[in-house]
């Protein structure tokens, strides 16, 4: 199955979730991350969930990181042409629909990829190795090959 087909396929069966579909997933996907064993990070990057996709809200996750650590700095995504890159955001930023139809923040403080701890992805499907599907236009995938970085102890 070629990848515009897996992407047809996952969008079809995520706009037929019912509310209540939705919103056990995504207290599934809180209780998944709550159990990781993943340390609370201290700058994670969420993406703005698009309602009309029916795409999983990561707040929260979000308010729940927050709860663990009051320090907590949020990052959202801004697309600039071909590149994304971090902003800073707190509780005053303001979020403007980009070409996409995707909030982002509307000004803001830019960061280095490399400062972000933690980078929540939207996807549509994964295979069992964990490659993602997403919406098929690679800006996570730059992203993520420029903050990627693994921690051995």
């Amino acid at each position: 199955m070629l990848k515009s087909d897996i992407r047809n396929v996952f969008k079809q069966k995520r706009i037929a979730l019912s509310d209540t579909e939705k919103d056990k997933l995504e207290d599934l996907m809180l209780i998944q991350f709550q159990r990781s064993g993943i340390g609370i990070p201290a700058r994670l990057m969420m993406y703005a969930f698009t309602p009309k996709l029916n795409e999983m809200d990561p707040s929260l996750i979000m308010r729940y990181c927050h709860f663990i650590n009051p320090e907590f700095v949020f990052h959202y995504p801004v697309i600039d042409g071909e590149k994304m890159f971090p902003v800073i955001t707190n509780d005053n930023t303001i979020f403007k629909l980009n070409d996409f139809g995707i909030e982002e923040p509307s000004g803001g403080t830019e960061v280095d990829e490399e400062d972000i701890d933690m980078v929540l992805v939207p996807l549509l499907a994964f295979d069992t190795q964990g490659n993602r599907v997403g919406y098929g236009k690679g800006y996570y995938d730059r992203f993520l090959k420029n903050c990627l970085k693994i921690v051995s102890q």
